[in-house]
Protein backbone atom coordinates (compact mmCIF):
# COMPACT_ATOMS: atom_id res chain seq x y z
CA UNK A 1 0.00 0.00 0.00
CA UNK A 2 2.93 2.46 1.10
CA UNK A 3 4.85 1.34 -2.26
CA UNK A 4 1.98 2.07 -4.18
CA UNK A 5 1.38 5.55 -2.64
CA UNK A 6 4.69 6.30 -3.37
CA UNK A 7 4.25 5.68 -6.98
CA UNK A 8 1.24 7.88 -7.58
CA UNK A 9 3.11 11.53 -7.47
CA UNK A 10 5.25 9.71 -9.73
CA UNK A 11 2.11 9.02 -12.28
CA UNK A 12 0.21 12.31 -11.39
CA UNK A 13 3.16 13.96 -12.50
CA UNK A 14 3.18 12.27 -16.00
CA UNK A 15 -0.06 12.25 -17.00
CA UNK A 16 -0.19 16.19 -15.71
CA UNK A 17 2.83 17.14 -18.02
CA UNK A 18 1.68 14.94 -21.06
CA UNK A 19 -1.90 16.36 -20.77
CA UNK A 20 -0.74 20.32 -20.30
CA UNK A 21 1.92 19.59 -23.66
CA UNK A 22 -1.23 18.51 -25.47
CA UNK A 23 -3.01 21.37 -24.30
CA UNK A 24 -1.00 23.84 -25.50
CA UNK A 25 0.24 21.67 -28.85
CA UNK A 26 -3.05 21.69 -29.96
CA UNK A 27 -3.80 24.88 -30.00
CA UNK A 28 -0.62 25.87 -31.95
CA UNK A 29 -0.87 23.18 -34.13
CA UNK A 30 -3.74 24.53 -34.99
CA UNK A 31 -2.92 28.23 -35.00
CA UNK A 32 -0.07 27.36 -37.34
CA UNK A 33 -2.14 25.19 -39.41
CA UNK A 34 -4.58 28.24 -39.63
CA UNK A 35 -1.92 30.59 -40.46
CA UNK A 36 -0.47 28.39 -43.06
CA UNK A 37 -3.34 27.72 -44.92
CA UNK A 38 -4.47 31.69 -45.06
CA UNK A 39 -1.45 32.63 -46.30
CA UNK A 40 -1.38 29.43 -48.91
CA UNK A 41 -4.87 30.68 -49.95
CA UNK A 42 -4.07 34.42 -49.90
CA UNK A 43 -2.51 34.81 -53.46
CA UNK A 44 -4.46 32.30 -55.64
CA UNK A 45 -7.27 34.18 -54.21
CA UNK A 46 -5.70 37.54 -55.11
CA UNK A 47 -5.33 36.32 -58.54
CA UNK A 48 -9.13 35.11 -58.52
CA UNK A 49 -10.40 37.91 -57.27
CA UNK A 50 -8.24 40.41 -59.77
CA UNK A 51 -9.72 38.45 -62.68
CA UNK A 52 -13.65 38.58 -61.81
CA UNK A 53 -13.38 42.58 -60.81
CA UNK A 54 -11.48 42.86 -64.40
CA UNK A 55 -14.26 40.74 -66.23
CA UNK A 56 -17.01 42.40 -64.56
CA UNK A 57 -16.11 45.87 -64.55
CA UNK A 58 -16.49 47.98 -68.32
CA UNK A 59 -14.35 50.16 -69.05
CA UNK A 60 -12.49 50.22 -65.82
CA UNK A 61 -9.61 47.57 -64.81
CA UNK A 62 -8.25 46.81 -61.84
CA UNK A 63 -4.86 46.08 -59.84
CA UNK A 64 -4.32 44.41 -56.39
CA UNK A 65 -1.50 44.30 -54.67
CA UNK A 66 -2.75 41.97 -51.79
CA UNK A 67 -5.49 39.61 -50.49
CA UNK A 68 -5.11 38.20 -46.81
CA UNK A 69 -7.44 35.56 -45.50
CA UNK A 70 -8.31 35.16 -41.54
CA UNK A 71 -10.31 31.91 -41.30
CA UNK A 72 -11.04 32.18 -37.44
CA UNK A 73 -13.69 35.27 -37.97
CA UNK A 74 -13.93 34.86 -41.71
CA UNK A 75 -12.76 38.26 -42.62
CA UNK A 76 -10.88 39.41 -45.65
CA UNK A 77 -8.71 41.94 -46.13
CA UNK A 78 -7.71 43.80 -49.54
CA UNK A 79 -4.87 45.48 -49.94
CA UNK A 80 -3.70 48.22 -52.76
CA UNK A 81 -6.68 48.45 -54.83
CA UNK A 82 -6.28 50.27 -57.68
CA UNK A 83 -9.29 51.25 -60.36
CA UNK A 84 -7.94 52.58 -63.55
CA UNK A 85 -10.58 54.70 -66.48
CA UNK A 86 -9.35 52.37 -69.71
CA UNK A 87 -10.20 55.61 -71.78
CA UNK A 88 -7.66 57.41 -69.55
CA UNK A 89 -5.80 55.66 -66.98
CA UNK A 90 -3.81 57.91 -65.83
CA UNK A 91 -4.04 59.31 -63.24
CA UNK A 92 -5.95 56.18 -61.10
CA UNK A 93 -9.74 56.92 -61.01
CA UNK A 94 -9.61 55.60 -57.28
CA UNK A 95 -7.01 53.96 -54.72
CA UNK A 96 -7.82 51.97 -51.29
CA UNK A 97 -5.19 50.76 -49.40
CA UNK A 98 -7.44 48.85 -46.78
CA UNK A 99 -10.75 47.42 -47.74
CA UNK A 100 -11.71 44.61 -44.86
CA UNK A 101 -15.24 42.23 -45.18
CA UNK A 102 -16.03 40.33 -42.17
CA UNK A 103 -18.79 38.52 -41.23
CA UNK A 104 -21.47 39.61 -38.28
CA UNK A 105 -21.75 36.21 -36.02
CA UNK A 106 -24.48 37.48 -34.32
CA UNK A 107 -26.54 37.35 -37.89
CA UNK A 108 -25.34 33.87 -37.98
CA UNK A 109 -27.63 33.03 -34.77
CA UNK A 110 -30.69 34.30 -35.95
CA UNK A 111 -30.38 32.79 -39.37
CA UNK A 112 -28.54 35.68 -41.62
CA UNK A 113 -25.52 35.56 -43.52
CA UNK A 114 -24.87 39.31 -43.51
CA UNK A 115 -21.88 41.14 -42.98
CA UNK A 116 -19.04 44.84 -42.53
CA UNK A 117 -17.42 46.31 -45.49
CA UNK A 118 -14.80 48.75 -43.76
CA UNK A 119 -12.32 50.96 -46.08
CA UNK A 120 -9.71 53.09 -44.77
CA UNK A 121 -7.64 56.07 -46.12
CA UNK A 122 -9.71 55.98 -49.75
CA UNK A 123 -9.15 58.19 -52.65
CA UNK A 124 -10.92 59.06 -55.30
CA UNK A 125 -9.33 61.04 -58.24
CA UNK A 126 -11.20 62.22 -60.90
CA UNK A 127 -10.60 64.97 -63.47
CA UNK A 128 -12.58 66.95 -66.27
CA UNK A 129 -11.09 64.15 -69.11
CA UNK A 130 -12.56 61.13 -67.28
CA UNK A 131 -15.64 62.71 -66.42
CA UNK A 132 -16.30 63.85 -69.74
CA UNK A 133 -15.52 60.25 -70.99
CA UNK A 134 -18.03 58.57 -68.13
CA UNK A 135 -20.95 60.59 -69.37
CA UNK A 136 -20.62 60.17 -72.81
CA UNK A 137 -21.17 56.55 -72.07
CA UNK A 138 -24.96 55.05 -72.59
CA UNK A 139 -24.41 52.28 -70.22
CA UNK A 140 -26.80 52.59 -66.78
CA UNK A 141 -24.81 52.01 -63.19
CA UNK A 142 -26.11 48.33 -63.35
CA UNK A 143 -24.40 47.55 -66.52
CA UNK A 144 -21.11 48.74 -65.33
CA UNK A 145 -20.29 45.97 -63.49
CA UNK A 146 -20.18 48.05 -60.43
CA UNK A 147 -22.50 46.15 -58.32
CA UNK A 148 -20.69 42.89 -59.31
CA UNK A 149 -17.69 44.38 -58.51
CA UNK A 150 -18.40 45.00 -54.85
CA UNK A 151 -19.83 41.51 -54.52
CA UNK A 152 -17.02 40.26 -55.47
CA UNK A 153 -14.88 41.81 -52.91
CA UNK A 154 -17.27 41.05 -50.30
CA UNK A 155 -19.54 38.02 -50.83
CA UNK A 156 -21.56 38.68 -47.93
CA UNK A 157 -25.02 40.49 -47.75
CA UNK A 158 -23.59 43.45 -46.94
CA UNK A 159 -25.83 45.22 -43.66
CA UNK A 160 -22.89 47.73 -42.72
CA UNK A 161 -20.23 50.24 -44.39
CA UNK A 162 -17.50 51.82 -42.82
CA UNK A 163 -15.58 54.48 -44.55
CA UNK A 164 -13.34 56.12 -42.62
CA UNK A 165 -10.70 59.08 -43.67
CA UNK A 166 -11.28 58.81 -47.53
CA UNK A 167 -11.12 61.78 -49.59
CA UNK A 168 -12.26 62.84 -53.13
CA UNK A 169 -10.85 65.17 -55.43
CA UNK A 170 -12.02 66.21 -58.44
CA UNK A 171 -9.77 68.71 -61.60
CA UNK A 172 -11.44 70.45 -63.82
CA UNK A 173 -9.33 72.64 -66.24
CA UNK A 174 -6.52 74.24 -63.74
CA UNK A 175 -4.89 71.26 -61.98
CA UNK A 176 -3.45 73.86 -59.36
CA UNK A 177 -7.08 74.90 -58.10
CA UNK A 178 -8.57 71.21 -57.11
CA UNK A 179 -11.87 70.73 -55.46
CA UNK A 180 -11.21 68.35 -53.00
CA UNK A 181 -13.06 66.89 -49.58
CA UNK A 182 -11.10 64.97 -47.07
CA UNK A 183 -11.54 63.43 -43.85
CA UNK A 184 -14.41 61.96 -45.12
CA UNK A 185 -16.15 59.41 -43.12
CA UNK A 186 -19.44 57.70 -43.95
CA UNK A 187 -21.05 55.00 -41.52
CA UNK A 188 -24.40 53.60 -43.07
CA UNK A 189 -26.12 51.03 -41.00
CA UNK A 190 -29.24 48.07 -42.45
CA UNK A 191 -28.49 48.45 -45.75
CA UNK A 192 -29.89 44.59 -46.41
CA UNK A 193 -33.51 46.15 -44.73
CA UNK A 194 -32.48 43.96 -41.67
CA UNK A 195 -34.33 45.60 -39.32
CA UNK A 196 -37.82 46.76 -40.23
CA UNK A 197 -38.01 45.91 -43.75
CA UNK A 198 -41.41 47.62 -43.66
CA UNK A 199 -40.27 50.78 -43.09
CA UNK A 200 -39.79 53.58 -46.11
CA UNK A 201 -36.63 54.32 -45.32
CA UNK A 202 -34.84 51.39 -43.06
CA UNK A 203 -31.15 52.19 -43.71
CA UNK A 204 -29.67 54.78 -41.26
CA UNK A 205 -26.45 57.23 -42.62
CA UNK A 206 -24.29 59.71 -41.45
CA UNK A 207 -21.75 61.28 -43.75
CA UNK A 208 -19.12 63.99 -42.67
CA UNK A 209 -16.27 65.86 -44.42
CA UNK A 210 -14.25 68.68 -45.17
CA UNK A 211 -14.84 71.04 -48.06
CA UNK A 212 -11.48 72.86 -49.45
CA UNK A 213 -9.69 72.72 -46.28
CA UNK A 214 -11.42 75.09 -44.22
CA UNK A 215 -15.05 74.34 -45.19
CA UNK A 216 -17.33 71.50 -43.51
CA UNK A 217 -20.54 69.63 -44.01
CA UNK A 218 -22.45 66.84 -42.64
CA UNK A 219 -25.57 64.88 -44.17
CA UNK A 220 -27.67 62.95 -42.12
CA UNK A 221 -30.56 60.52 -43.28
CA UNK A 222 -32.20 57.52 -44.03
CA UNK A 223 -32.13 55.57 -47.30
CA UNK A 224 -33.73 52.71 -49.16
CA UNK A 225 -30.86 51.24 -50.97
CA UNK A 226 -32.94 47.68 -52.35
CA UNK A 227 -35.80 50.39 -54.03
CA UNK A 228 -35.67 50.03 -58.07
CA UNK A 229 -35.46 51.07 -60.18
CA UNK A 230 -33.06 53.69 -58.22
CA UNK A 231 -32.07 53.96 -54.35
CA UNK A 232 -33.95 56.46 -52.36
CA UNK A 233 -32.74 58.40 -50.11
CA UNK A 234 -33.72 61.46 -47.83
CA UNK A 235 -31.90 63.57 -45.56
CA UNK A 236 -30.32 66.74 -43.79
CA UNK A 237 -27.49 68.80 -44.91
CA UNK A 238 -25.37 70.83 -42.98
CA UNK A 239 -22.60 73.18 -45.16
CA UNK A 240 -20.20 75.88 -43.41
CA UNK A 241 -17.64 77.67 -44.55
CA UNK A 242 -17.44 76.56 -48.18
CA UNK A 243 -14.99 78.59 -50.24
CA UNK A 244 -16.45 79.71 -53.56
CA UNK A 245 -13.83 80.99 -55.40
CA UNK A 246 -12.88 76.86 -55.74
CA UNK A 247 -15.35 76.77 -58.08
CA UNK A 248 -13.78 79.39 -60.39
CA UNK A 249 -12.79 77.37 -62.98
CA UNK A 250 -15.88 75.87 -63.75
CA UNK A 251 -18.04 78.58 -63.34
CA UNK A 252 -15.43 79.87 -66.77
CA UNK A 253 -17.69 77.39 -68.49
CA UNK A 254 -20.74 79.48 -67.91
CA UNK A 255 -19.35 82.66 -68.87
CA UNK A 256 -18.59 83.50 -65.14
CA UNK A 257 -15.90 85.16 -63.78
CA UNK A 258 -15.96 84.02 -59.75
CA UNK A 259 -13.82 85.38 -57.04
CA UNK A 260 -13.93 85.23 -53.09
CA UNK A 261 -16.85 84.25 -51.18
CA UNK A 262 -18.16 81.81 -48.31
CA UNK A 263 -21.19 79.70 -48.86
CA UNK A 264 -23.49 78.77 -45.38
CA UNK A 265 -26.20 76.74 -46.08
CA UNK A 266 -28.98 73.85 -44.40
CA UNK A 267 -31.82 72.02 -45.49
CA UNK A 268 -33.41 68.72 -46.46
CA UNK A 269 -33.80 66.65 -49.22
CA UNK A 270 -35.64 63.47 -50.73
CA UNK A 271 -34.50 61.71 -54.06
CA UNK A 272 -36.18 58.51 -54.78
CA UNK A 273 -38.39 56.92 -58.14
CA UNK A 274 -41.77 58.55 -56.13
CA UNK A 275 -40.74 61.50 -54.66
CA UNK A 276 -38.67 64.47 -55.41
CA UNK A 277 -38.11 67.10 -53.08
CA UNK A 278 -35.33 69.54 -52.10
CA UNK A 279 -36.14 72.24 -49.05
CA UNK A 280 -33.16 74.90 -48.71
CA UNK A 281 -33.92 76.54 -45.06
CA UNK A 282 -31.03 79.11 -45.68
CA UNK A 283 -28.54 79.92 -47.75
CA UNK A 284 -25.83 82.48 -47.42
CA UNK A 285 -23.15 83.61 -49.85
CA UNK A 286 -20.74 86.52 -48.01
CA UNK A 287 -18.19 88.98 -50.00
CA UNK A 288 -18.22 87.21 -53.56
CA UNK A 289 -17.60 88.88 -56.44
CA UNK A 290 -19.03 87.56 -59.61
CA UNK A 291 -19.18 88.93 -63.13
CA UNK A 292 -21.39 87.39 -65.61
CA UNK A 293 -19.25 87.93 -69.09
CA UNK A 294 -20.57 88.42 -73.18
CA UNK A 295 -18.93 87.92 -75.77
CA UNK A 296 -18.96 87.29 -79.47
CA UNK A 297 -16.97 83.91 -79.27
CA UNK A 298 -19.42 82.87 -76.85
CA UNK A 299 -22.96 84.14 -78.18
CA UNK A 300 -23.70 80.62 -79.55
CA UNK A 301 -22.58 78.53 -76.83
CA UNK A 302 -24.65 81.30 -74.42
CA UNK A 303 -27.74 80.90 -76.47
CA UNK A 304 -27.83 77.25 -76.20
CA UNK A 305 -27.25 77.42 -73.12
CA UNK A 306 -29.78 79.58 -71.93
CA UNK A 307 -32.49 77.56 -74.29
CA UNK A 308 -31.33 74.73 -72.05
CA UNK A 309 -32.34 76.42 -69.18
CA UNK A 310 -34.98 77.31 -69.83
CA UNK A 311 -36.49 74.37 -70.94
CA UNK A 312 -35.69 72.54 -67.60
CA UNK A 313 -37.11 75.47 -65.91
CA UNK A 314 -40.43 74.99 -67.33
CA UNK A 315 -40.20 71.26 -66.94
CA UNK A 316 -40.13 71.68 -63.43
CA UNK A 317 -42.46 74.63 -62.96
CA UNK A 318 -45.41 73.28 -61.29
CA UNK A 319 -44.07 69.35 -61.79
CA UNK A 320 -46.22 66.96 -59.63
CA UNK A 321 -44.04 65.19 -57.23
CA UNK A 322 -41.77 67.36 -57.29
CA UNK A 323 -41.16 70.23 -54.73
CA UNK A 324 -38.47 73.17 -54.55
CA UNK A 325 -38.28 75.26 -51.78
CA UNK A 326 -36.27 78.08 -50.49
CA UNK A 327 -37.49 79.66 -47.54
CA UNK A 328 -33.94 81.98 -47.03
CA UNK A 329 -31.62 82.70 -50.14
CA UNK A 330 -28.76 85.49 -49.23
CA UNK A 331 -25.82 88.04 -50.88
CA UNK A 332 -24.16 89.77 -48.35
CA UNK A 333 -21.49 92.31 -49.20
CA UNK A 334 -20.89 90.77 -52.51
CA UNK A 335 -20.40 92.23 -56.20
CA UNK A 336 -22.48 91.66 -59.47
CA UNK A 337 -21.31 92.67 -62.63
CA UNK A 338 -21.74 92.41 -66.48
CA UNK A 339 -19.11 92.66 -68.99
CA UNK A 340 -19.86 93.34 -72.48
CA UNK A 341 -16.95 92.23 -74.56
CA UNK A 342 -19.27 92.08 -77.66
CA UNK A 343 -20.22 95.62 -77.94
CA UNK A 344 -18.21 97.69 -79.95
CA UNK A 345 -16.22 99.35 -77.47
CA UNK A 346 -16.56 96.69 -74.46
CA UNK A 347 -18.21 97.87 -71.00
CA UNK A 348 -18.69 96.75 -67.69
CA UNK A 349 -21.77 97.49 -65.20
CA UNK A 350 -21.56 96.35 -61.94
CA UNK A 351 -23.32 96.76 -58.16
CA UNK A 352 -21.05 96.54 -55.45
CA UNK A 353 -22.29 96.37 -51.61
CA UNK A 354 -24.81 93.84 -52.95
CA UNK A 355 -27.46 93.02 -50.30
CA UNK A 356 -29.55 90.23 -51.73
CA UNK A 357 -32.48 88.53 -50.22
CA UNK A 358 -34.94 85.87 -51.81
CA UNK A 359 -37.66 84.30 -49.59
CA UNK A 360 -40.20 81.73 -50.36
CA UNK A 361 -38.90 80.65 -53.43
CA UNK A 362 -40.41 77.63 -54.98
CA UNK A 363 -41.80 75.76 -58.22
CA UNK A 364 -44.96 74.99 -57.17
CA UNK A 365 -47.59 78.04 -57.75
CA UNK A 366 -49.87 76.75 -54.73
CA UNK A 367 -46.86 78.05 -52.51
CA UNK A 368 -47.52 81.48 -52.89
CA UNK A 369 -45.24 84.48 -53.97
CA UNK A 370 -41.65 84.82 -53.78
CA UNK A 371 -40.57 88.15 -52.13
CA UNK A 372 -36.80 89.73 -53.13
CA UNK A 373 -34.90 92.79 -52.52
CA UNK A 374 -31.91 94.65 -52.94
CA UNK A 375 -29.46 97.32 -51.82
CA UNK A 376 -26.13 98.02 -53.37
CA UNK A 377 -24.83 100.85 -55.01
CA UNK A 378 -24.72 100.91 -59.05
CA UNK A 379 -21.46 101.56 -60.65
CA UNK A 380 -19.67 101.83 -57.25
CA UNK A 381 -21.51 105.11 -55.66
CA UNK A 382 -25.63 105.51 -56.74
CA UNK A 383 -27.79 103.92 -54.22
CA UNK A 384 -29.85 101.21 -55.49
CA UNK A 385 -33.04 99.69 -53.97
CA UNK A 386 -35.36 97.17 -55.58
CA UNK A 387 -38.09 95.31 -55.16
CA UNK A 388 -40.00 92.25 -56.53
CA UNK A 389 -42.78 89.62 -56.10
CA UNK A 390 -42.87 86.79 -58.73
CA UNK A 391 -44.71 83.98 -58.66
CA UNK A 392 -43.81 80.33 -60.42
CA UNK A 393 -44.86 80.34 -63.68
CA UNK A 394 -48.76 79.11 -64.54
CA UNK A 395 -49.38 79.88 -67.71
CA UNK A 396 -47.04 82.75 -68.17
CA UNK A 397 -44.62 84.63 -66.32
CA UNK A 398 -46.32 86.73 -63.34
CA UNK A 399 -43.93 89.65 -61.69
CA UNK A 400 -44.02 92.80 -60.05
CA UNK A 401 -40.53 95.02 -60.57
CA UNK A 402 -39.68 98.18 -58.89
CA UNK A 403 -35.84 99.82 -59.05
CA UNK A 404 -34.92 103.27 -58.03
CA UNK A 405 -30.61 104.24 -58.74
CA UNK A 406 -30.03 107.69 -57.61
CA UNK A 407 -27.03 110.01 -57.87
CA UNK A 408 -24.67 107.77 -59.66
CA UNK A 409 -21.35 110.04 -60.93
CA UNK A 410 -21.74 109.41 -64.98
CA UNK A 411 -18.02 109.64 -65.12
CA UNK A 412 -18.43 105.95 -63.93
CA UNK A 413 -20.41 105.07 -66.97
CA UNK A 414 -18.10 106.38 -69.44
CA UNK A 415 -17.27 103.26 -71.03
CA UNK A 416 -21.29 102.62 -71.24
CA UNK A 417 -21.83 105.70 -72.93
CA UNK A 418 -18.89 105.35 -75.17
CA UNK A 419 -20.18 101.70 -76.52
CA UNK A 420 -23.69 103.36 -77.23
CA UNK A 421 -23.30 106.99 -77.45
CA UNK A 422 -19.65 107.29 -78.74
CA UNK A 423 -19.33 110.28 -76.00
CA UNK A 424 -18.41 110.79 -72.71
CA UNK A 425 -18.52 113.14 -70.02
CA UNK A 426 -16.52 114.69 -67.60
CA UNK A 427 -19.25 115.49 -64.83
CA UNK A 428 -22.95 115.16 -64.06
CA UNK A 429 -25.21 112.63 -61.93
CA UNK A 430 -27.41 109.91 -63.08
CA UNK A 431 -30.30 108.31 -61.36
CA UNK A 432 -33.21 105.69 -62.88
CA UNK A 433 -36.42 104.55 -61.38
CA UNK A 434 -38.70 101.85 -62.95
CA UNK A 435 -41.98 99.51 -62.44
CA UNK A 436 -42.81 97.02 -64.55
CA UNK A 437 -45.73 94.33 -64.53
CA UNK A 438 -46.09 90.90 -66.35
CA UNK A 439 -49.34 89.32 -65.88
CA UNK A 440 -51.88 87.19 -67.78
CA UNK A 441 -49.16 87.30 -71.00
CA UNK A 442 -49.48 91.45 -70.75
CA UNK A 443 -46.58 93.97 -70.01
CA UNK A 444 -46.91 96.99 -68.17
CA UNK A 445 -45.13 99.65 -66.78
CA UNK A 446 -42.39 102.59 -67.40
CA UNK A 447 -38.67 103.01 -67.15
CA UNK A 448 -37.69 106.97 -66.60
CA UNK A 449 -33.76 107.91 -66.46
CA UNK A 450 -32.41 111.34 -65.07
CA UNK A 451 -29.64 112.85 -66.20
CA UNK A 452 -28.37 116.30 -63.80
CA UNK A 453 -25.74 118.62 -64.45
CA UNK A 454 -24.24 116.86 -67.36
CA UNK A 455 -20.99 118.10 -68.67
CA UNK A 456 -20.19 116.28 -72.06
CA UNK A 457 -17.58 117.92 -73.80
CA UNK A 458 -14.58 119.36 -71.78
CA UNK A 459 -11.93 121.35 -73.97
CA UNK A 460 -8.82 120.47 -72.32
CA UNK A 461 -9.98 117.10 -71.22
CA UNK A 462 -10.89 116.20 -75.04
CA UNK A 463 -8.35 118.42 -76.93
CA UNK A 464 -6.15 115.51 -78.12
CA UNK A 465 -9.15 114.00 -79.87
CA UNK A 466 -10.30 114.81 -83.51
CA UNK A 467 -12.37 117.74 -84.70
CA UNK A 468 -15.28 115.82 -85.37
CA UNK A 469 -15.37 113.39 -82.10
CA UNK A 470 -15.27 116.96 -79.99
CA UNK A 471 -18.14 118.58 -82.68
CA UNK A 472 -19.83 116.13 -81.82
CA UNK A 473 -19.40 115.68 -78.45
CA UNK A 474 -20.44 119.68 -78.59
CA UNK A 475 -23.86 119.15 -80.24
CA UNK A 476 -24.31 116.14 -77.70
CA UNK A 477 -24.02 118.32 -74.41
CA UNK A 478 -25.80 121.36 -76.21
CA UNK A 479 -28.74 119.07 -76.36
CA UNK A 480 -28.79 117.92 -72.73
CA UNK A 481 -28.56 121.81 -71.87
CA UNK A 482 -32.02 122.62 -74.14
CA UNK A 483 -33.48 119.43 -72.55
CA UNK A 484 -33.10 120.38 -69.08
CA UNK A 485 -35.96 121.47 -67.04
CA UNK A 486 -35.30 124.87 -65.63
CA UNK A 487 -35.99 124.37 -62.25
CA UNK A 488 -34.19 121.11 -61.32
CA UNK A 489 -31.35 121.54 -63.90
CA UNK A 490 -31.73 117.72 -65.11
CA UNK A 491 -32.91 115.95 -68.39
CA UNK A 492 -35.86 113.59 -68.08
CA UNK A 493 -36.59 110.54 -70.46
CA UNK A 494 -39.69 108.76 -69.54
CA UNK A 495 -40.51 105.38 -72.06
CA UNK A 496 -43.54 103.44 -71.48
CA UNK A 497 -43.36 100.16 -71.63
CA UNK A 498 -46.46 98.12 -73.03
CA UNK A 499 -47.55 94.91 -74.85
CA UNK A 500 -47.81 91.07 -75.14
CA UNK A 501 -45.39 88.95 -73.25
CA UNK A 502 -45.05 87.39 -76.87
CA UNK A 503 -43.38 83.68 -76.68
CA UNK A 504 -45.46 81.91 -74.22
CA UNK A 505 -41.89 79.86 -73.40
CA UNK A 506 -40.20 83.12 -72.59
CA UNK A 507 -39.42 83.11 -68.74
CA UNK A 508 -39.91 86.08 -66.43
CA UNK A 509 -36.45 86.75 -66.29
CA UNK A 510 -35.72 86.66 -69.81
CA UNK A 511 -38.06 88.79 -70.19
CA UNK A 512 -36.75 90.94 -67.71
CA UNK A 513 -33.88 91.26 -69.17
CA UNK A 514 -35.08 92.09 -72.99
CA UNK A 515 -37.11 94.64 -71.58
CA UNK A 516 -34.30 96.06 -69.50
CA UNK A 517 -31.94 95.79 -72.87
CA UNK A 518 -34.64 97.16 -74.84
CA UNK A 519 -35.72 100.41 -72.96
CA UNK A 520 -32.46 101.43 -71.82
CA UNK A 521 -29.54 100.39 -74.33
CA UNK A 522 -31.84 100.82 -77.33
CA UNK A 523 -33.87 103.72 -76.66
CA UNK A 524 -32.62 105.97 -73.89
CA UNK A 525 -28.83 105.94 -74.85
CA UNK A 526 -29.34 106.62 -78.47
CA UNK A 527 -31.78 109.10 -78.19
CA UNK A 528 -28.73 111.33 -77.10
CA UNK A 529 -27.20 110.54 -80.59
CA UNK A 530 -31.48 111.41 -82.16
CA UNK A 531 -31.31 114.94 -80.38
CA UNK A 532 -27.75 115.50 -81.45
CA UNK A 533 -28.71 114.81 -85.20
CA UNK A 534 -31.87 117.37 -84.98
CA UNK A 535 -29.59 119.96 -83.28
CA UNK A 536 -27.19 119.65 -86.12
CA UNK A 537 -29.47 120.37 -88.68
CA UNK A 538 -31.23 123.89 -87.09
Amino acid sequence: MAESRKKWPLAKKLLTSGVLRWAVGIPVILALVHFGASYLLDEPLRRSMERKLNRDLKGYSVRLSGVHVQLIGLTVTVNGLTVLQQAHPDPPVAYFPIVKASIHWRGILVGRFVGELMMDRSKININLLQLRSETARDVSFKERGWQQALEDICPLKINTLKINDASITYIDQDPKQPLVLSHLNLQAANIRNIHLPDQVYPSSFHLDTAIFGAGHGTVDGVANFLTQPYPGIKGRVILENVSISHFGTMATRSNLSIQGGLLMASGEAEYSPKVKNAHLENLTIIGMKMDYIHSQRTAGAEKKRSAAVEKAAREISNKPGMLIRADQVSLVGCTLGLVNKAARKPYRIFLTNADFHLSNFSNQFSQGPAQARLNARFMGNGSTVASATFRPEKGGPDLDLFVKIGDTQLTAMNDLLRSYGDFDVSAGVFSLATELHVRNGTISGYIKPFFKDMKVYDRQKDSGRGFGHQMYEMLVGGVAKLLESRSQQEVATRADISGQAGNPETSTWQIVGQLIENAFFKAILPSFEKEAARAGKR
